[in-house]
């Protein structure tokens, strides 16, 4: 997952990995703890190097927490300093193979066009045309292929990504599906189930092992749409971002 949303500033700090991308999404411009540890006085030192890792580059200190037993002293230490819990978010995942449905008419690319950010961004951008920039540099940081369907009159309807991070030596290789977007006035029309049915038969030609996908806990809308693609709950994981700090002014 790291590998299929990569910060182009990066840095491995102690077992986690602190990742800035001029705060274009929240997972790129958090703190991955890859070693959740256990000692408390540690992860003091460790929060406040990442404070001013953070800090220097003028970015909110946000962590990508995994609910996860081995967090709980970690959660522990973010909960006394106060760190706010939001964006719960479900980790789906299902096994390789071809999907039931087919996904024709999709158009498949391996770089993302005009057409397929301007459609993204619309429905899940937040920013200017210099925070695209930098979202276009995430997307095209692995490996991907880009699924596009048009409406009835040729306009762009829905998009998906399918990130194709390379694997460890030895292990299969699986993709991860992102960017999974439908205009809001052609929702509920089937365009997304063909996108993602388009990027399930690529996977498949490429012989993947499997899938992931990253879907917020309140959307159970689109929770039901993989549900129904064979997807299932492996985990999930929220964010939690630390308070601003009032400084008192005045006499």
């Amino acid at each position: 997952m790291d590998a299929a949303w990569p910060a182009a500033d990066r840095e491995d700090s102690g077992g986690w990995v602190l990742r800035a991308a001029s705060g274009v999404t929240q997972r790129a411009n958090s703190v991955w703890p890859r070693e959740v540890g256990v000692d408390a006085h540690a992860q003091l030192a460790a929060l406040q190097d990442a404070r001013l890792w953070y800090r220097a580059r003028r970015l909110p200190l946000i962590f990508q927490v995994f609910d996860d037993p081995r967090s709980a002293p970690l959660n522990a230490v973010l909960d006394s300093e106060g760190f706010t819990r939001q964006s719960e978010t479900l980790v789906m995942v299902r096994g390789g193979g071809s999907a039931a449905a087919s996904g024709d008419g999709v158009e498949i690319s391996s770089q993302p066009s005009a057409e397929w950010l301007r459609l993204w961004w619309s429905v899940d951008g937040r920013g200017d045309a210099e925070a695209l920039d930098v979202a276009r540099g995430i997307l095209t940081g692995c490996p991907s292929l880009y699924a596009l369907v048009r409406d009835d009159d040729g306009a762009p309807a829905a998009a998906g990504r399918l990130a194709l991070p390379d694997a460890e030596p030895g292990s299969p290789r699986h993709g991860g599906l992102y960017c999974m977007a439908t205009r809001p006035d052609l929702r509920r029309r089937g365009y997304a189930s063909r996108v993602l049915q388009a990027l399930l038969e690529e996977g498949a030609r490429l012989g993947l092992a499997g899938y992931w996908l990253l879907v917020t806990a309140a959307n159970t809308g689109a929770q039901e749409l993989y549900a129904r693609a064979g997807f299932g709950e492996s985990g999930r994981y929220l964010y939690r971002q630390e308070r601003p700090k009032r400084h008192l002014t005045g006499c």
